[in-house]
């Protein structure tokens, strides 16, 4: 690897580039947070693309083969009742609570897709407000809300607005009375600027709204108080920030006062008030837990329910603050002896107005994820032109960091 620099013929020191590898060093000595990269299945590689898929830890695979030998193999069926499998659903949605300034009782992880949960979330705002003809959703939103705002107007003959991100506030502000739901997220997946939660809501409320959040790109690395906000629904993936692993469950967040009206249109056993009576109507279990459909993943919710542990023994607000200062010393290097790249930046370059990524302008996006995979470092590009930096805030370091952007240097011309 090379990177550009100097050495100072007075002192000794390195300069540029190669001097900030230093810096790298001190600023993960001094963070307590450090420790943790060591825990997590890296091979070797710098891992920035957890707002995708980031490693799992270390200790995942005796974790499940705990789960596997120690409960499913002995009791079979009987662990469903005697290790607390048939809870797991509200327990790790109560565990994951409070990354996302949740009270216990509101978060469930039914152990569905995100894009089932978000059809299951959209149906049923949109059935909170049945006289009102207008789906709201952001048009930059990742795919699936579009997708899935689309059917769901469709299916319920609503007819569906796609606002861009400087509009939608000023639709709800204008024709908020006539919008039953509005989907947006408090992160753009692309960009990663970031949207405050709090006023777009209260304008959900004061039109009679009902807000739904999409948090894929938020939970886990940046606080979302979804209590202090009021906020009505809200879902997010098990995969990205929160480690899950590939394919986790999803998380629904719904706000306990609205839980005795909500009603979800996957009326699954599960979801049941008296779930072992066979009962042949479907009558919605208190609370929450109305939300849930058929029988769980077991294995990935446990999986999940792994991966939560650093995270929440962590807080959020100390995960916001490590990601924040991996975002902030990568743009100090990106910079060194490069002043150009800088300009490339498509994010905010204030930290306040962005999530936990960002991304960089490059004409030929493909080629520079590939180019930096084969180097260890792993992105991800979004088309036409974007590669993004995600800075997971457990397994990322600053010399990690230090290295994605020497290897960067190297890549772009």
């Amino acid at each position: 690897m090379t990177a550009r620099g100097t050495t100072s013929p007075a002192t000794g020191a390195r300069t540029g580039l190669p001097a900030l590898r230093d810096e790298a060093r001190r600023r993960d000595e001094r963070d307590p947070l450090t420790a943790y990269a060591s825990r997590y299945a890296t091979g070797g590689a710098v891992h920035l693309n957890g707002n995708s898929l980031g490693p799992p830890r270390e200790s995942l695979t005796s974790a499940l083969g705990g789960v596997v030998s120690g409960q499913w193999a002995p009791r079979q069926v009987r662990a469903w009742f005697q290790d607390g499998w048939l809870d797991l659903p509200r327990t790790v949605g109560d565990k994951l609570a409070p990354l996302l300034g949740a009270g216990p009782g509101q978060v469930v992880v039914a152990g569905e897709t995100t894009s089932t949960t978000l059809f299951n979330a959209l149906v049923a705002a949109c059935r909170l407000r049945a006289d009102r003809p207008v789906l709201l959703v952001e048009a930059g939103a990742f795919p699936t809300d579009l997708y899935i705002a689309d059917s769901v107007a469709r299916l319920l003959d609503r007819r569906l607005v796609v606002e861009p991100r400087a509009g939608f506030d000023v639709y709800l502000a204008t024709h908020g009375r006539q919008t039953a739901a509005a989907l947006t997220a408090p992160v753009d997946f692309r960009t990663g600027e970031r949207r405050a939660i709090g006023p777009t809501t209260a304008l959900c409320h004061t039109a009679g709204a009902v807000s739904v959040w999409d948090l894929s790109h938020a939970a886990g690395v940046l606080p979302v108080e979804l209590d202090a906000c009021a906020v009505d629904l809200a879902v997010g993936c098990g995969y990205k920030y929160l480690g899950g692993g590939p394919g986790a469950p999803a998380f629904l967040y719904v706000r306990s006062d609205l839980q005795p009206d909500v009603d979800f249109p996957l009326a699954g056993w599960h979801g049941h008030a008296r779930p072992f009576a066979m009962a042949p109507e479907f009558e919605p279990a208190e609370g929450v837990d109305r939300a849930r459909t058929g029988t769980p993943p077991l294995l990935s919710l446990a999986a999940l329910d792994h991966a939560l542990d650093p995270l929440v023994d962590t807080g959020i607000r100390a995960l916001h603050r490590r990601g924040r200062d991996l975002g902030e010393f990568f743009l100090t290097c990106l910079g060194e002896g490069r002043p150009d790249l800088p300009r490339r930046l498509a994010s905010p370059r204030d930290p306040d107005l962005r999530g936990g990524h960002l991304a960089l302008r490059v004409p030929d996006a493909e080629g520079l994820e590939h180019t930096l995979a084969e180097s260890g470092v792993l992105v991800d590009a979004r088309p036409p032109d974007l590669v993004r930096f995600a800075f997971a805030p457990l397994y990322v370091t600053h010399e990690q960091v230090w290295r994605a952007v020497s290897e960067l240097h190297r890549a772009l011309p």
